[in-house]
């Protein structure tokens, strides 16, 4: 096999392995947060609003969680309804709002985190802080091609890229 068509080999066999890796960690935090009845999802919106005390409007919860922005309104909801969040009117806009972490939503969250850490660290075993600062390097790179890929796609109007 020559060096081109190696290359287009391991690209292809990296980003399925990296697919299938997303796929297995996405699965294994939702075992992990059933213990405590939350989804990944929700898990992510409660630790978001722990780092950003002064709350969230849905539209910045939306950019900054690990799934799609119409799923927003839905987490929020069951999580107000268990009383984890809540919607408290923004200042000078009564059509506005902010999402809050509540008392009870921090307190589930401190009861999460040390397991969380403790599985988490688990998952890098044997794996350098070298390699996981290259990782992250390259994923970042591929995260900007895949955008770049994605917005000629839409211009070409061309089909699915995988």
């Amino acid at each position: 096999m020559d060096r081109k068509a190696l290359a287009t080999t391991s690209r292809y066999e990296a980003l399925l392995q990296l697919l299938r890796t997303a796929d297995t960690i996405w699965n294994a935090s939702r075992t992990f947060f059933q213990e405590w009845d939350l989804s990944p999802s929700q898990f992510n919106v409660l630790n978001l609003l722990e780092s950003n005390p002064e709350g969230l409007s849905q539209s910045d919860l939306g950019r900054q969680l690990i799934t799609h922005r119409s799923n927003v309104t839905g987490l929020v909801d069951r999580l107000e309804k268990r009383g984890l969040v809540q919607r408290t009117e923004a200042a000078g806009d009564r059509r506005a709002y902010r999402v809050v972490l509540t008392k009870a939503g921090s307190a589930l969250l401190k009861k999460i985190l040390p397991h969380y850490y403790q599985k988490a660290a688990r998952v890098w075993d044997g794996v350098s802080v070298g390699q996981i600062s290259d990782l992250l390097t390259a994923l970042d790179h591929v995260a900007r091609n895949a955008e770049v890929v994605v917005k000629n796609q839409s211009a070409n109007q061309e089909g699915d890229f995988f």
